[in-house]
């Protein structure tokens, strides 16, 4: 019969082995096989030959495996003079693995106190061997060493991890140091954009909640009140149109993954009806001269930090400046009633009400009697008349002094059937629209006449002088 055909084999026979492939440093036995041969006086021959070392052997033992170890073993047996065939080639690999790599799950270098993190040891083209791990700090090398570690962190977990392989007797190289970092839990801060505090019904909002040093994580958020938790939950909110309703304590708490913040200190926001503008002037005194200067303000009280911007009106009229105050040279024009708003974000105050801007002009008029006697008697008829040169035509009221004249629609005379008590100074001046006349004035004196009796009769003569 034909000689049996050899089979090479590979001892261990470990999953690496099977597809022939070992690591470097590692050891493996290369054995001759004759099936149906057991018993017989065989040698062997080998190739490559340098396996061939007399006398030859069935087996041969790689302490400590090279890359020059790698390549095709085959063999053959003889006993007497009869050589089988030779057997198949069975090629034998021998790999540097590469350097292993730590990784973080989550990959952040940056945990808090409290969070849980994977710790991996990754050894590429590695895979399939029996690897056991040894760490760096050498805390994580509890026995059997593992290729991860899952750790509930705390400060004290903070510092350089590497690590490294080991398959039977070979040793990959450390890996490079990966930083870890635990710092104690961030506190959110909530935040409000715009800024203020206060705010006014028909205002837009930005509700923000940052975390410090949080920046990169993928956080969610809860807020207090509850109305703002509609998932997923976001990190800021628009209130738009606010109203009463929308006042209160904000607060807010991150979280990524299991792990939670602390709660952020409550923010109070305010929402109040837009407070109601003053017009002031300044000078402030009601009679203002043609040539004068003025300054009309716009003042709304308790809000002195908001970002205003104003709109006037003089009687029905928009006029165009934007500030909250202004400075004019005064005119006849520039009399009449001013009223300010103001709007912030998309907020409008209510209309002040009107302070009164009146011009007096260099316009003086006359106060006349008539009839122009210097001396009147109690009990005749006197009209008292005020003149305007050059006022012909306008509208003209007037207001006088005594005030008892004052009867309104005021009038540029008065009819007066006198008595010593109408003694005194008369004064007058003119208005039109806001535009104020000088006063004028005059002066009346009433006597008490001679009352004359028939001789047969007392006689009596009085005279007073008021």
């Amino acid at each position: 019969t034909a000689p049996p055909e050899p089979t090479v084999t590979l001892q261990p026979s470990g999953t690496q082995i099977h597809s022939s492939v070992i690591y470097s440093g590692e050891t493996v036995t290369v054995r001759c096989e004759i099936q149906g041969g057991e018993g017989a006086q065989w040698t062997y021959e080998w190739r490559p030959h340098k396996a061939n070392t007399p006398p030859t052997s069935r087996e041969y033992t790689i302490s400590g495996a090279t890359k020059s170890d790698g390549g095709g073993y085959s063999c053959r047996g003889k006993r007497d003079s009869s050589w089988t065939e030779w057997s198949k080639s069975i090629t034998l690999t021998v790999l540097s693995p590469s350097k292993p790599t730590v990784t973080l799950q989550p990959s952040r270098t940056q945990i808090y106190s409290g969070e849980t993190v994977t710790v991996r040891c990754e050894i590429r083209g590695g895979e399939g061997a029996q690897w056991t791990y040894e760490w760096r700090p050498a805390r994580l090398n509890t026995p059997p060493t593992s290729s991860e570690y899952r750790i509930t962190v705390t400060e004290f977990d903070s510092g350089g991890y590497s690590c490294r392989g080991r398959a039977d007797r070979f040793f990959t190289e450390w890996s490079d140091i990966i930083t870890l970092t635990v710092s104690s839990p961030p506190k959110p801060t909530v935040t409000l954009q715009p800024s203020w505090t206060q705010i006014y019904s028909g205002e837009t909002v930005t509700v923000r909640c940052e975390i410090q040093g949080g920046e990169g994580a993928q956080w969610t958020y809860e807020w207090r009140p509850a109305k703002l938790n509609t998932p997923p939950t976001s990190r800021e909110y628009r209130i738009s149109g606010a109203t009463k309703s929308d006042g209160g304590g904000y607060s807010c708490i991150g979280r990524r993954g299991s792990f939670y913040t602390q709660w952020s200190k409550s923010i109070t926001l305010t929402v109040s009806s837009p407070p109601k503008p003053t017009v002031t002037l300044q000078p402030s005194w009601t009679q203002i001269y043609s040539g004068d200067r003025v300054t009309v303000r716009c003042e709304i009280q308790g809000v002195e930090r908001a970002q205003w911007t104003y709109e006037w009106r003089r009687g029905q009229s928009s006029i165009h400046p934007t500030s909250s105050v202004y400075t004019i040279r005064v005119t006849e024009s520039d009399g009449g009633g001013y009223s300010c708003r103001a709007t912030r974000s998309s907020s409008w105050t209510e209309w002040s009400d009107i302070t009164t801007l009146r011009v007096t002009v260099p316009i003086e008029p006359t106060v006349t009697l008539q009839p122009s006697w210097p001396q009147i008697y109690s009990g005749e008829t006197v009209t008292v008349r005020c003149e305007i040169q050059g006022g012909e035509g306008a509208q003209w009221t007037y207001e006088w002094r005594p005030a008892k004249l004052n009867t309104p629609p005021t009038s540029n005379e008065y009819r007066i059937t006198v008595t010593e008590s109408d003694s005194g100074g008369y004064s007058c001046r003119g208005r039109r629209d806001y535009s104020l006349t000088y006063w004028s004035n005059i002066r009346l004196t009433v006597s008490c006449k001679l009352q004359m009796f028939h001789p047969h009769q007392l006689f009596h003569q009085k005279y007073l002088f008021l």
